[in-house]
Formats: structure tokens, C-alpha cells, sequence
């Protein structure tokens, strides 16, 4: 069944009213774009930042009226707005599509390092006796395309973690915990503010036939008081720093870090926080993001 849609360009002070109209006109979703390529990297935490000019695109059934949509926006702007001009409207077909095929053919297996691959549970591995992972993108963040993800599971595969106990603090999907499973290590404690990031981690353990005591999640506050042979923390530059006591506390002595979500420009305030438990190594830097990695003392 084909879909209409409804993009509207307009500024983050009149975003949220048109979020509103659209909504009250019956959209089915709504959704936000850039529509100039600005790129915002790391929002102040509470906050979601919009672009300055920002398209809002409201997403109709087949049998929708967009033009009496378009009046109605029209004149609920009036009322909004008096006197200012009508944003830029666009009424548009969108093509009839199996959009989960579509997404799904464009979702190949990846390979970092080595030994490692990440493939979607619908294709073949490409080798079948590498280390491979099965992991399907879903609702918590973490699938091996991002630079950052691909940082760490390209040093996890370079570490040796037969029988480490290993912290991944922030898990996301948990593929960075799985992975150091996959690759050896004996135990996972995965940590996530998020309770769809465990079950997600929880869901690609068992996809994977990786027995459950083998990871277990938890929340911040209920963490036990574990200290792993590895941390690995892939989040966001202010979360790290903020974080960086209590991600000390969970490496055992003479235990390794790595840490990512990081820009380039940040790793000063990344070396000042971690200084006082680690020797850090220089960052390795990929499309502007980078990992810093490290042995406690």
C-alpha cells in the first residue's frame, strides 16, 4: 500500500506546534531531518536539539486528503503565527515498497579485525569459521557500522581474553560484550541506563547460544561491585567523564580500557578525567571519532 506524506522546512521554535498540526491531522508518524547537513554531536544531557532549518515530515495512509491537510496547516499557521510567512510545503507519493526487504538486503556482514565478523541473522556467514556474531539491528544502538563500535570490536579482537571477566559499561545491543564472549572471555557484566538495551543484550546472548549466566545486566545503581580484567565503555565524551570514578572502580589492577563515543577535539578532557587510574595510550582516530585505551595502574 503506497503512503502519503506531508514535509514541512521549518525552524526548532515553530517544530514542535507543526509536530502538533500534523498529529491532529492524523499523521501516522512523524519524523525530523536535517535539511542542511549541520551536524549537532553531542546534545546537553535533558535536551534534543533540532537543526536550524529542520523538515518535518508527517506520514499519511493512501486514502488521506492532503490538500484538506495543507489547508489545515495553513490556517492553523495563521492563527500561530500572524503575519510571519507560511513555511515551505511539500505534498509527496511516497512509493509502495517492501521497505523490510529493501532495509534487510542493505545489511551485510562486516568483518573488524582478524578473527571477527558481525552478520545479520538472515545471511550466511561468509566464514564459517571465523568468529562470527549474530546480531540484528534493532531498538538499542549498536549494530558495528558506527566508527566508534568498529573501534572497539577491531581492539577487542586484538586483545587475548581467554578467561576475563569483562565490564561493558553502556551495552547498548550488547555487541561489544558479546563479542569479547565470542572471543573468550569468560563472564560479561553489561550495564545500561536503558532497560531495552538488556533485554536487547539479553536477546542477542541467546542469539548467539551463549548461555545466560554468562552476561548479566544490570542497571547503574544496581551494579554489583565487580572489578573486570576489561572495561569497555562505548558512550558519549560528558557521560565518561562524569563516569570516570566509577568506571576506575570496575578494573581490577593492571586491567585494560577502552573507551569511545569520543571525538577527536575531546580526548584532552578524556586524558585529564582517566589520568589519575590509567596509563592512557595515544587515540586512534577514525572519520573524526576515536578510542583511547589504557592499562590501570
Amino acid at each position: 500500500m503506497p503512503w502519503l506524506q506531508i514535509k514541512i522546512t521549518t525552524t526548532p521554535d515553530h517544530a514542535e506546534q507543526y509536530e502538533d498540526l500534523l498529529l491532529a491531522a492524523g499523521c501516522a508518524s512523524v519524523t525530523f531531518q536535517d535539511n542542511k547537513d549541520q551536524p549537532i554531536f553531542e546534545p546537553d544531557q535533558g535536551t534534543t536539539p533540532l537543526w536550524d532549518s529542520t523538515v518535518i515530515t508527517g506520514l499519511f495512509s493512501a486514502d488521506h486528503d492532503l490538500d484538506a491537510t495543507n489547508r489545515f496547516i495553513q490556517q492553523a499557521h495563521d492563527q500561530l503565527f500572524p503575519g510571519q510567512p507560511l513555511p515551505p510545503i511539500k505534498k509527496e507519493i511516497l512509493e509502495d515498497k517492501d521497505w523490510e526487504r529493501e532495509w534487510m538486503d542493505n545489511y551485510h556482514p562486516m568483518q573488524f579485525g582478524k578473527r571477527l565478523w558481525v552478520c545479520p541473522s538472515w545471511k550466511e556467514a561468509p566464514e564459517p569459521d571465523a568468529v562470527n556474531m549474530m546480531l540484528d539491528p534493532g531498538l538499542a544502538f549498536g549494530t558495528g557500522t558506527h566508527p566508534t563500535t568498529a573501534l572497539c570490536l577491531e581492539w577487542l579482537d586484538a586483545q587475548h581474553l581467554d578467561g576475563f571477566k569483562v565490564v561493558d559499561y553502556g551495552c547498548g545491543s550488547g555487541i561489544l560484550g558479546i563479542a569479547a564472549l565470542l572471543l573468550g572471555a569468560d563472564h560479561v557484566t553489561a550495564v545500561d541506563i536503558d532497560l531495552q538495551a538488556l533485554q536487547a543484550s539479553k536477546d542477542n546472548l541467546a542469539r548467539n547460544k551463549l548461555s545466560e549466566d554468562r552476561l548479566n545486566v544490570y542497571l547503574p545503581e544496581n551494579t554489583p561491585d565487580v572489578e573486570g580484567d576489561l572495561i569497555v565503555a562505548n558512550i558519549l565524551a560528558g557521560p565518561l567523564v562524569e563516569l570516570a570514578p566509577t568506571i576506575a572502580k570496575h578494573v581490577k589492577s593492571g586491567g585494560k580500557l577502552a573507551l569511545s563515543g569520543l571525538l577527536a577535539e575531546q580526548a584532552d578532557a578524556i586524558n585529564e578525567a582517566y589520568s589519575p587510574w590509567f596509563d592512557l595510550d595515544a587515540p586512534v582516530e577514525r572519520e573524526g571519532w576515536i578510542r583511547i585505551t589504557g592499562t590501570k595502574r
